[in-house]
């Protein structure tokens, strides 16, 4: 995870012109297979401030900052891609915030990465709106990470935020973010510490942590080969 990294459009996308801004949202519908996401957010509420959701279009930001009066946009994808360029300029014509944050699915964050979101949270503008491109895998480990560090929901709530109900698969190569919160489950909460006290501490060793986490090999499949999921 990185904080406040530079949001800049990639040269290759020109969203200043019509005709520029016409090849990027092909690029984008094609390319980021945005045509699945015409009418389906897989946008959730976490509280009254916070809304996970999947890679937008520019009229879904919009549509959350009229309805919901969406002040920033944090984007954990990081700034690759016509989705990137649109993004960035839909943010600017609105007037909204956008944060670059960037979140992998299958790596166990670092122990800075940790303290970076609760940092994030604790600093932004809200109402907010965050995504990845599923929003399942990325957007759930946040929306974990929000819900314990921002609101002080109990860690064993707020993993309730991975689960199928986001389209998160757990037994795939994306399921090392559930086993993260299953090890602090069994090195660190029956020593007492806190979830920020374990991962600041030398129990917590995020390679070791994705070594001894093992995917199903169906699970695999499906989040690999068949979803690809990013």
């Amino acid at each position: 995870m990185k904080l406040f990294k530079k949001s800049k459009t990639p040269k290759v996308f020109d969203t200043t012109t019509k005709w520029g801004l016409f090849k990027t949202y092909l690029a984008y519908l094609w390319g980021d297979h945005a045509y699945l996401r015409l009418g389906f957010t897989n946008a959730h509420w976490i509280d009254d401030k916070m809304v996970r959701t999947n890679q937008p279009w520019p009229f879904q930001l919009a549509w959350f900052k009229k309805h919901d009066g969406i002040k920033t946009v944090i984007n954990l994808r990081g700034g690759q891609g016509a989705f990137f360029a649109l993004e960035k300029y839909a943010c600017e014509k609105l007037g909204l915030d956008m944060v670059d944050f960037i979140v992998t699915s299958r790596d166990v964050p670092s122990a800075p990465a940790i303290l970076e979101a609760k940092k994030l949270f604790d600093e932004i503008q809200y109402p907010a709106l965050m995504h990845c491109k599923s929003g399942a895998d990325r957007a759930g480990i946040m929306s974990v990470l929000y819900r314990h560090l921002h609101l002080g929901h109990p860690m064993r709530e707020a993993v309730k935020e991975l689960g199928l109900r986001t389209l998160h698969m757990k037994a795939g190569k994306t399921g090392v973010l559930d086993y993260i919160f299953e090890r602090y489950f069994v090195e660190g909460e029956p020593q007492g510490m806190s979830f920020v006290e374990w991962t600041q501490s030398p129990l917590y060793d995020p390679v070791k942590i994705k070594a001894d986490f093992k995917a199903d090999w169906w699970g695999t499949l499906l989040t690999e080969k068949i979803f690809r999921r990013e």
